[in-house]
């Protein structure tokens, strides 16, 4: 498999002058997400998605992704997770077991997406909405654990760290005990690896857990983690409006602009301990 970080050669401007020098880069390649499923006699494959990711945990990835698509409803509906490298990039093909029926009446995402891309494709307004409900959980976390979690994010993300460029997810406790972290250079691609690893560790339901993102919250990230249960988002960038406006909807409390000591709360303030 593909190294998560390559070097390379570069001319490094300064004011002193020019020198050559080496450089990290995040790397960026597609990886083609297939589904087999239907009956023994009657097996089918369709290829559902292309995304342009950072490789390491493809098998959270591709898992993640059909959960946060609302295409398979639990881990347990799939068989086998198989990766395939080719001459033209990586595929991981999911094998969902014989009575598993997938949801694909609303996937219309059969092209690449960019690593920038989190509803890529979509042809109807109704799709984004797709399988999420109103969060009804009643977890609370207080303003000083919230405080902490970059720090905590920071110490462990060694990929942003060593190359600038890669976007970070990770999984709390409501104590902020850091459970789970990805990374990738798409932030969608992030989150659908958390929800697939927590998947895959049968750490559901996760409405007594918080999401920590590293950078902007768009209405793509706050969609997938509705999709599983999270009640608590926090984002160290902003959040975009609709991100606002679909987290009030679904009653998930949103944080944006954790850094420096502060962060503002955009909805589900009532899940925040405020320590005067």
């Amino acid at each position: 498999m593909t190294k998560p970080v390559i070097h390379t050669r570069i001319k490094k401007v300064l004011d002193s002058g020019v020198m050559d020098t080496d450089d990290i880069l995040a790397t960026e390649e597609p990886l083609e997400v297939k589904l087999i499923f239907g009956p023994s006699h009657n097996r089918r494959q369709q290829n559902i998605t292309v995304t342009m990711r950072t490789p390491g945990n493809d098998e959270d990835l591709a898992a993640g992704f059909l959960f946060s698509e609302g295409i398979i409803s639990s881990y347990d509906a799939i068989s086998q997770l198989k990766a395939v490298e080719s001459r033209d990039g990586s595929a991981m093909t999911v094998s969902l077991k014989e009575n598993v029926i997938p949801h694909l009446s609303n996937n219309n995402r059969n092209f690449a997406a960019t690593a920038s891309c989190g509803v890529c494709g979509k042809s109807d307004l109704a799709d984004i909405h797709t399988g999420v409900s109103v969060t009804n959980g009643n977890a609370h976390i207080s303003s000083a654990t919230i405080l902490q979690l970059p720090q905590t994010l920071r110490v462990q993300q060694s990929l942003f760290e060593s190359t600038g460029g890669i976007h970070a997810a990770a999984l709390f406790d409501l104590q902020g005990k850091l459970l789970l972290l990805q990374e990738d250079i798409g932030r969608h691609n992030a989150v659908d690896k958390i929800i697939g690893a927590a998947l895959r560790e049968g750490m559901f339901p996760l409405d007594q857990h918080l999401l920590l993102l590293s950078g902007r919250a768009g209405f793509e990230l706050i969609q997938k983690a509705a999709m599983a249960g999270i009640s608590i988002i926090a984002a160290v960038g902003a959040p975009s409006s609709m991100a606002v406006q679909m987290a009030t909807a679904w009653n998930i409390t949103l944080i944006g602009f954790l850094r420096e000591g502060k962060f503002n709360i955009y909805s589900g303030a009532q899940r925040v301990i405020l320590s005067s």
